[in-house]
């Protein structure tokens, strides 16, 4: 049995365990497609437009209210006048913003990206987290990695 499908094997049983059922969706999808000889058609189509077609699906999640008539103008003039409205408004720009510098990272630094994504099963299996993580996750390292260097500039 390949190294690969041990570690998804044992990434379904961590799925399993810790009843996170997105986790259980994509690890049973990938086997079914590795297994069922897809995986040379579907998988390098996945890896390269998969986290626009994610977040693609998150948008369109997102703006649902709207087009239901469940959010409006209404809706978005009475937020503004809070002031934490206006805190989540600063913070959906930052974490856009950091999140486009994810992907630069995530394309250019393929080790990055390995501990970007066990960081993100760990936290999607053991705290029940969302797997956005290794865009915005990427995002965060560009931005720490780009300080420390800036700090070890300045250090001499």
């Amino acid at each position: 049995m390949a190294n690969s499908t041990i570690f998804m094997l044992i990434l379904l049983a961590v799925g399993i365990f810790a009843k996170n059922q997105s986790l259980l969706i994509a690890v049973i999808f990938l086997l079914v497609v590795k297994w069922g000889g897809l995986g040379d058609k579907i998988l390098p189509f996945a890896q390269q437009k998969g986290i626009q077609i994610g977040v693609t699906i998150i948008t369109i999640a997102v703006l649902v209210p709207i087009v239901t008539g469940e959010i409006g103008f209404k809706d978005l003039q009475e937020a503004l006048k809070s002031s934490y409205a206006w805190i989540a408004l600063a913070s959906g720009i930052f974490v856009a913003v950091i999140a486009a510098n994810g992907i630069e990272l995530l394309q250019n630094d393929p080790h990055i990206t390995v501990a970007l994504v066990f960081g993100t099963i760990l936290a999607v299996a053991v705290f029940n987290g969302v797997a956005v993580g290794p865009l915005i996750g990427a995002g965060i390292a560009y931005m720490a990695m780009r300080a420390a260097e800036l700090l070890s500039s300045i250090g001499g």
